[in-house]
Protein backbone atom coordinates (compact mmCIF):
# COMPACT_ATOMS: atom_id res chain seq x y z
CA UNK A 1 0.00 0.00 0.00
CA UNK A 2 1.15 3.38 -0.78
CA UNK A 3 1.12 6.18 1.69
CA UNK A 4 -0.35 8.69 -0.89
CA UNK A 5 -2.74 8.35 -4.09
CA UNK A 6 -2.97 11.41 -6.37
CA UNK A 7 -4.80 12.05 -9.28
CA UNK A 8 -2.36 13.43 -11.84
CA UNK A 9 -4.06 15.88 -14.52
CA UNK A 10 -0.90 17.37 -16.87
CA UNK A 11 -3.46 18.56 -18.95
CA UNK A 12 -3.10 21.12 -21.91
CA UNK A 13 0.46 22.68 -23.88
CA UNK A 14 3.20 23.24 -20.90
CA UNK A 15 0.87 21.34 -18.26
CA UNK A 16 2.27 18.10 -19.65
CA UNK A 17 5.87 19.33 -19.27
CA UNK A 18 5.99 20.78 -16.10
CA UNK A 19 3.87 18.05 -14.53
CA UNK A 20 6.55 15.89 -14.71
CA UNK A 21 9.22 17.83 -13.10
CA UNK A 22 7.12 17.87 -10.28
CA UNK A 23 6.58 14.03 -10.34
CA UNK A 24 9.92 13.76 -10.68
CA UNK A 25 10.10 16.00 -7.26
CA UNK A 26 7.91 13.90 -5.49
CA UNK A 27 9.94 11.08 -6.76
CA UNK A 28 13.17 11.54 -5.10
CA UNK A 29 11.72 13.46 -1.69
CA UNK A 30 9.47 10.19 -1.21
CA UNK A 31 12.95 8.13 -1.63
CA UNK A 32 14.66 10.51 0.72
CA UNK A 33 11.66 10.98 2.90
CA UNK A 34 10.53 7.36 3.49
CA UNK A 35 7.14 7.73 1.99
CA UNK A 36 5.60 6.12 -1.39
CA UNK A 37 3.13 7.93 -4.11
CA UNK A 38 0.98 6.09 -6.19
CA UNK A 39 0.20 8.12 -9.11
CA UNK A 40 -3.18 7.83 -11.01
CA UNK A 41 -2.47 9.65 -14.55
CA UNK A 42 -5.66 10.86 -16.42
CA UNK A 43 -5.85 12.33 -19.84
CA UNK A 44 -8.38 14.67 -19.19
CA UNK A 45 -7.66 17.71 -21.66
CA UNK A 46 -8.70 19.89 -24.73
CA UNK A 47 -7.58 16.62 -26.68
CA UNK A 48 -9.61 14.69 -25.42
CA UNK A 49 -12.59 17.03 -25.68
CA UNK A 50 -11.53 17.19 -29.49
CA UNK A 51 -11.41 13.57 -29.71
CA UNK A 52 -14.62 12.49 -27.35
CA UNK A 53 -16.81 15.92 -26.84
CA UNK A 54 -15.71 15.77 -22.96
CA UNK A 55 -12.85 16.98 -21.42
CA UNK A 56 -13.55 14.60 -18.61
CA UNK A 57 -15.46 11.23 -18.59
CA UNK A 58 -18.88 11.40 -16.94
CA UNK A 59 -17.97 9.40 -13.48
CA UNK A 60 -14.82 11.84 -13.74
CA UNK A 61 -15.36 13.19 -10.43
CA UNK A 62 -16.56 9.75 -8.76
CA UNK A 63 -13.00 8.36 -9.79
CA UNK A 64 -10.57 10.76 -8.69
CA UNK A 65 -13.15 11.53 -5.08
CA UNK A 66 -11.07 9.07 -3.16
CA UNK A 67 -7.39 10.13 -4.10
CA UNK A 68 -5.51 12.21 -1.57
CA UNK A 69 -4.77 15.09 -3.70
CA UNK A 70 -4.86 16.13 -7.38
CA UNK A 71 -2.18 17.92 -9.44
CA UNK A 72 -3.39 19.38 -12.35
CA UNK A 73 -0.67 20.85 -14.73
CA UNK A 74 -2.95 23.55 -17.20
CA UNK A 75 -6.13 23.36 -18.99
CA UNK A 76 -6.95 24.59 -22.41
CA UNK A 77 -6.38 25.23 -26.39
CA UNK A 78 -6.43 26.97 -28.91
CA UNK A 79 -9.63 25.72 -31.03
CA UNK A 80 -11.52 24.97 -27.62
CA UNK A 81 -13.63 28.21 -26.12
CA UNK A 82 -12.35 28.45 -22.71
CA UNK A 83 -15.35 28.36 -20.77
CA UNK A 84 -15.65 24.72 -22.13
CA UNK A 85 -12.14 23.79 -20.88
CA UNK A 86 -12.65 25.30 -17.61
CA UNK A 87 -16.32 24.45 -17.16
CA UNK A 88 -15.70 21.29 -18.48
CA UNK A 89 -12.65 20.24 -15.73
CA UNK A 90 -11.05 22.76 -13.55
CA UNK A 91 -14.69 24.05 -12.11
CA UNK A 92 -16.56 20.81 -11.84
CA UNK A 93 -13.70 19.66 -9.75
CA UNK A 94 -13.12 22.82 -7.76
CA UNK A 95 -16.84 22.53 -6.86
CA UNK A 96 -17.86 19.17 -6.86
CA UNK A 97 -14.62 18.48 -3.90
CA UNK A 98 -16.20 21.96 -1.94
CA UNK A 99 -12.33 23.24 -2.57
CA UNK A 100 -13.34 26.77 -1.36
CA UNK A 101 -10.20 28.11 -0.75
CA UNK A 102 -7.65 29.13 -3.33
CA UNK A 103 -4.69 29.75 -2.07
CA UNK A 104 -2.01 31.67 -3.82
CA UNK A 105 1.12 32.30 -1.96
CA UNK A 106 3.65 34.95 -3.44
CA UNK A 107 7.22 35.66 -2.55
CA UNK A 108 9.90 38.13 -4.23
CA UNK A 109 13.22 35.13 -3.22
CA UNK A 110 16.58 36.09 -3.85
CA UNK A 111 18.07 36.14 -7.30
CA UNK A 112 14.84 36.94 -8.96
CA UNK A 113 14.26 41.12 -8.14
CA UNK A 114 10.85 41.69 -9.45
CA UNK A 115 9.85 44.82 -11.54
CA UNK A 116 8.97 46.77 -8.91
CA UNK A 117 11.59 48.97 -6.93
CA UNK A 118 11.93 48.15 -3.35
CA UNK A 119 9.77 45.10 -3.59
CA UNK A 120 12.42 42.97 -1.49
CA UNK A 121 11.00 41.10 1.34
CA UNK A 122 7.56 41.06 -0.20
CA UNK A 123 5.68 37.90 1.14
CA UNK A 124 1.65 37.80 0.96
CA UNK A 125 -0.53 35.08 0.66
CA UNK A 126 -3.89 35.72 -1.49
CA UNK A 127 -6.99 33.71 -0.29
CA UNK A 128 -9.74 33.71 -2.91
CA UNK A 129 -13.01 32.48 -2.24
CA UNK A 130 -13.08 30.01 -5.19
CA UNK A 131 -17.01 28.02 -5.59
CA UNK A 132 -19.37 31.39 -5.90
CA UNK A 133 -19.11 35.00 -5.82
CA UNK A 134 -19.39 36.05 -9.31
CA UNK A 135 -18.28 32.81 -11.32
CA UNK A 136 -21.85 31.67 -10.92
CA UNK A 137 -23.64 29.43 -13.25
CA UNK A 138 -26.87 31.67 -12.63
CA UNK A 139 -27.87 34.07 -15.83
CA UNK A 140 -28.58 33.72 -19.75
CA UNK A 141 -28.75 35.21 -22.65
CA UNK A 142 -31.87 36.82 -24.67
CA UNK A 143 -32.12 37.86 -28.49
CA UNK A 144 -28.95 36.26 -29.45
CA UNK A 145 -27.85 37.92 -32.80
CA UNK A 146 -30.44 40.68 -32.66
CA UNK A 147 -30.08 44.55 -31.96
CA UNK A 148 -31.75 44.07 -28.95
CA UNK A 149 -29.17 40.82 -27.59
CA UNK A 150 -28.83 40.86 -23.88
CA UNK A 151 -26.76 38.73 -21.43
CA UNK A 152 -27.30 38.99 -17.41
CA UNK A 153 -24.82 37.07 -15.23
CA UNK A 154 -26.04 36.51 -11.63
CA UNK A 155 -23.05 36.73 -8.78
CA UNK A 156 -23.91 34.48 -5.48
CA UNK A 157 -22.74 35.59 -2.45
CA UNK A 158 -23.67 33.31 0.91
CA UNK A 159 -23.44 33.84 4.26
CA UNK A 160 -21.67 30.82 4.90
CA UNK A 161 -19.40 31.20 1.96
CA UNK A 162 -17.86 34.49 2.82
CA UNK A 163 -17.64 33.34 6.56
CA UNK A 164 -15.96 30.17 5.84
CA UNK A 165 -13.68 31.73 3.52
CA UNK A 166 -13.17 34.75 5.55
CA UNK A 167 -12.56 32.88 8.71
CA UNK A 168 -10.26 31.20 6.72
CA UNK A 169 -7.81 34.08 6.29
CA UNK A 170 -8.20 35.37 9.23
CA UNK A 171 -6.75 32.08 10.87
CA UNK A 172 -4.17 32.18 8.29
CA UNK A 173 -3.42 35.84 9.11
CA UNK A 174 -2.91 34.68 12.74
CA UNK A 175 -0.75 31.78 12.15
CA UNK A 176 1.53 34.08 10.14
CA UNK A 177 1.35 36.98 12.87
CA UNK A 178 0.01 39.21 10.14
CA UNK A 179 -2.47 41.21 9.24
CA UNK A 180 -5.37 41.00 6.60
CA UNK A 181 -6.82 42.95 3.82
CA UNK A 182 -10.35 42.32 2.75
CA UNK A 183 -10.70 43.63 -0.91
CA UNK A 184 -14.29 44.91 -1.74
CA UNK A 185 -16.07 47.54 -3.78
CA UNK A 186 -18.74 48.65 -1.98
CA UNK A 187 -18.92 51.70 -2.95
CA UNK A 188 -20.37 51.13 -6.52
CA UNK A 189 -21.60 47.13 -6.05
CA UNK A 190 -24.89 47.95 -4.02
CA UNK A 191 -25.80 44.71 -2.50
CA UNK A 192 -22.89 41.89 -2.47
CA UNK A 193 -19.93 43.91 -1.49
CA UNK A 194 -21.61 45.73 1.38
CA UNK A 195 -22.82 42.41 2.45
CA UNK A 196 -18.97 40.88 2.42
CA UNK A 197 -17.71 43.72 4.46
CA UNK A 198 -20.54 42.80 6.97
CA UNK A 199 -19.30 39.96 7.27
CA UNK A 200 -15.73 40.67 7.26
CA UNK A 201 -16.59 42.94 10.25
CA UNK A 202 -18.42 40.66 11.92
CA UNK A 203 -15.89 38.14 11.70
CA UNK A 204 -12.86 40.37 12.58
CA UNK A 205 -14.23 41.01 16.38
CA UNK A 206 -13.36 37.10 16.70
CA UNK A 207 -9.67 37.68 15.58
CA UNK A 208 -6.66 39.11 17.50
CA UNK A 209 -5.40 40.38 14.17
CA UNK A 210 -5.21 44.10 12.70
CA UNK A 211 -7.19 44.42 9.59
CA UNK A 212 -8.69 46.72 6.90
CA UNK A 213 -11.10 46.46 3.82
CA UNK A 214 -9.79 48.97 0.73
CA UNK A 215 -11.71 48.76 -2.51
CA UNK A 216 -10.41 46.93 -5.56
CA UNK A 217 -8.84 49.64 -7.60
CA UNK A 218 -7.66 51.12 -4.90
CA UNK A 219 -5.99 48.05 -3.91
CA UNK A 220 -4.17 46.85 -6.97
CA UNK A 221 -2.61 50.49 -7.27
CA UNK A 222 -1.26 49.78 -3.96
CA UNK A 223 0.03 46.33 -4.76
CA UNK A 224 2.48 48.00 -7.28
CA UNK A 225 3.44 50.98 -5.43
CA UNK A 226 3.52 49.34 -2.05
CA UNK A 227 3.66 45.66 -2.26
CA UNK A 228 5.89 44.92 1.37
CA UNK A 229 2.69 46.43 3.28
CA UNK A 230 0.53 43.24 2.41
CA UNK A 231 0.57 39.86 4.26
CA UNK A 232 -2.80 38.12 4.08
CA UNK A 233 -5.49 39.61 1.21
CA UNK A 234 -9.01 37.83 1.34
CA UNK A 235 -11.17 38.78 -1.93
CA UNK A 236 -14.30 37.20 -4.09
CA UNK A 237 -13.98 35.04 -6.62
CA UNK A 238 -13.51 37.62 -9.25
CA UNK A 239 -11.08 39.93 -7.26
CA UNK A 240 -9.28 37.10 -5.44
CA UNK A 241 -8.35 35.66 -9.44
CA UNK A 242 -7.09 39.40 -10.69
CA UNK A 243 -5.07 40.14 -7.50
CA UNK A 244 -3.04 36.97 -7.58
CA UNK A 245 -1.89 37.00 -10.75
CA UNK A 246 -0.88 40.85 -10.31
CA UNK A 247 0.50 39.20 -7.77
CA UNK A 248 2.76 36.78 -9.34
CA UNK A 249 3.60 39.30 -11.70
CA UNK A 250 4.57 41.49 -8.96
CA UNK A 251 7.07 38.58 -7.64
CA UNK A 252 8.68 38.37 -11.34
CA UNK A 253 7.07 35.55 -13.48
CA UNK A 254 3.91 34.24 -13.49
CA UNK A 255 5.80 31.12 -13.90
CA UNK A 256 6.92 30.77 -10.98
CA UNK A 257 3.17 30.75 -9.43
CA UNK A 258 1.66 27.77 -7.32
CA UNK A 259 -2.06 27.70 -6.56
CA UNK A 260 -3.75 25.61 -4.20
CA UNK A 261 -7.62 24.42 -4.32
CA UNK A 262 -8.43 23.44 -0.55
CA UNK A 263 -11.01 21.29 0.95
CA UNK A 264 -10.35 22.25 4.40
CA UNK A 265 -12.68 20.01 5.98
CA UNK A 266 -10.67 17.28 3.84
CA UNK A 267 -13.56 15.09 3.15
CA UNK A 268 -12.63 15.52 -0.82
CA UNK A 269 -9.08 15.97 -2.17
CA UNK A 270 -7.72 19.34 -3.16
CA UNK A 271 -6.12 20.30 -6.03
CA UNK A 272 -2.70 21.84 -6.66
CA UNK A 273 -1.42 23.79 -9.80
CA UNK A 274 0.89 26.25 -11.48
CA UNK A 275 -1.44 29.54 -12.57
CA UNK A 276 0.40 29.79 -15.58
CA UNK A 277 -1.67 28.25 -17.98
CA UNK A 278 -1.11 26.17 -20.84
CA UNK A 279 1.10 28.47 -23.11
CA UNK A 280 0.15 27.22 -26.56
CA UNK A 281 2.96 29.79 -27.82
CA UNK A 282 5.82 27.93 -25.98
CA UNK A 283 4.33 24.69 -26.07
CA UNK A 284 6.54 21.50 -27.02
CA UNK A 285 9.54 23.46 -26.58
CA UNK A 286 10.98 22.14 -23.51
CA UNK A 287 11.46 25.31 -21.70
CA UNK A 288 8.24 26.02 -20.07
CA UNK A 289 9.48 27.00 -16.04
CA UNK A 290 8.63 23.98 -14.03
CA UNK A 291 8.99 26.34 -10.86
CA UNK A 292 5.33 26.62 -10.70
CA UNK A 293 4.58 23.46 -10.89
CA UNK A 294 7.33 22.62 -8.30
CA UNK A 295 5.89 25.37 -5.71
CA UNK A 296 2.95 23.39 -6.63
CA UNK A 297 4.19 20.38 -5.17
CA UNK A 298 5.43 21.54 -2.62
CA UNK A 299 2.67 22.56 -1.64
CA UNK A 300 0.84 19.16 -1.74
CA UNK A 301 2.81 17.74 0.31
CA UNK A 302 2.75 20.11 3.26
CA UNK A 303 -0.99 19.65 2.75
CA UNK A 304 -0.41 15.99 3.01
CA UNK A 305 1.59 16.42 6.62
CA UNK A 306 4.92 15.86 4.49
CA UNK A 307 6.12 18.77 5.73
CA UNK A 308 9.78 18.28 5.87
CA UNK A 309 9.82 17.07 2.01
CA UNK A 310 7.89 20.07 1.15
CA UNK A 311 10.02 22.64 3.07
CA UNK A 312 13.26 21.08 1.19
CA UNK A 313 11.24 21.27 -2.15
CA UNK A 314 11.02 25.09 -1.33
CA UNK A 315 14.69 24.98 -0.56
CA UNK A 316 15.66 23.74 -3.90
CA UNK A 317 13.56 26.42 -5.19
CA UNK A 318 15.37 29.08 -3.44
CA UNK A 319 18.74 27.82 -3.60
CA UNK A 320 18.50 27.50 -7.50
CA UNK A 321 16.72 31.30 -8.09
CA UNK A 322 19.29 32.88 -5.91
CA UNK A 323 22.38 30.76 -7.45
CA UNK A 324 21.22 32.38 -10.91
CA UNK A 325 22.50 30.37 -13.26
CA UNK A 326 20.07 27.74 -14.19
CA UNK A 327 17.24 30.09 -15.53
CA UNK A 328 14.46 28.88 -18.40
CA UNK A 329 13.71 32.21 -20.88
CA UNK A 330 10.95 33.81 -18.78
CA UNK A 331 13.84 34.32 -16.03
CA UNK A 332 16.16 35.73 -18.58
CA UNK A 333 17.74 32.36 -18.87
CA UNK A 334 18.59 29.82 -21.58
CA UNK A 335 17.90 26.61 -19.38
CA UNK A 336 15.51 24.07 -20.89
CA UNK A 337 12.74 22.82 -18.57
CA UNK A 338 14.83 19.62 -17.20
CA UNK A 339 17.91 21.70 -16.77
CA UNK A 340 16.22 23.97 -14.17
CA UNK A 341 14.45 21.13 -12.65
CA UNK A 342 17.77 18.96 -12.46
CA UNK A 343 19.17 22.13 -10.67
CA UNK A 344 16.87 22.34 -7.94
CA UNK A 345 16.64 18.66 -7.27
CA UNK A 346 20.49 18.97 -7.01
CA UNK A 347 20.09 22.02 -4.76
CA UNK A 348 17.78 19.84 -2.20
CA UNK A 349 19.02 20.12 1.11
CA UNK A 350 21.34 17.10 2.33
CA UNK A 351 19.22 14.63 4.67
CA UNK A 352 19.82 14.65 8.41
Amino acid sequence: MSDHRIAVVPGDGIGTEVIPAALQALEVLGERGGFSVELDHLDWSCQRYLETGRMMPEDGLDRIAGHDAILLGAVGWPGVPDHVSLWGLLIPIRRQFRQYVNLRPIKVMAGLPGPLRDSEGVDFVVVRENVEGEYSEIGGRLDRGLPSELAVQEAVFTRAGVTRIVDYAFELATARGGSLTSATKSNGIVHTMPFWDEIVRERAAAYDVPWRQEHIDALVAKLVLRPGDFDVIVGSNLFGDILSDLAAAIAGSIGIAPAANIDPTREFPSMFEPVHGSAPDIAGQGVANPLGALWSASMMLDHLGRHEAAAALMTGIERTLADGRTRTPDLGGTATTQELTDAVLANLPVPD
